[in-house]
């Protein structure tokens, strides 16, 4: 992330949108953004084994910063449970285990919950540089299963 942050990226009902406003796109100086597309922003055929011909992953040589999205893939796949909800939050940590493996984070606490009915909300508390800040994503469970 730069100085000046990243673009704002904010789940929809049709998965992630950007805001222009006057022709200008929305920035956030936090890490909400890289943090969204770590959970949900890989290709959806990705197994996190090895890396898989997605755009996001093309330029990046680091292994631990590539994307596998295990939590999107996670809530695709299992019904709505609460040993499920177990899976979740450890498929978030996996997802954003690059932000400690490269010093970004010294601490990421993650929970995850039912709402309503169909959704999960999943709560991300990081201190980065000495900053606790906290992210939720409240996303529809898709499984069907």
């Amino acid at each position: 992330m730069s100085q000046q942050g990243d673009v704002l990226l904010c789940q929809t009902n049709n998965n992630g949108d950007i805001s222009v406003v006057g022709g200008v796109m929305t920035m956030t100086p936090s890490f909400e953004t890289a943090l969204y597309l770590s959970l949900y922003g890989a290709n959806e055929d990705d197994d996190g084994t090895q890396a898989t011909d997605w755009w996001g992953n093309i330029d990046e040589n680091l292994v631990e910063r590539q994307y596998h999205s295990n939590t999107q893939r996670i809530l695709e796949a299992l019904t709505i449970t609460s040993g499920n909800l177990l899976k979740v939050e450890d498929a978030v940590k996996l997802d954003l285990q690059w932000f400690l493996d490269t010093n970004i984070a010294s601490s990421i606490d993650v929970s995850a919950s039912v709402p309503a009915l169909n959704k999960v909300k999943i709560e991300v508390v990081m201190l980065a540089e000495g900053v606790e800040t906290s992210f939720e994503f409240t996303e529809n469970w898709k499984a069907s299963k």
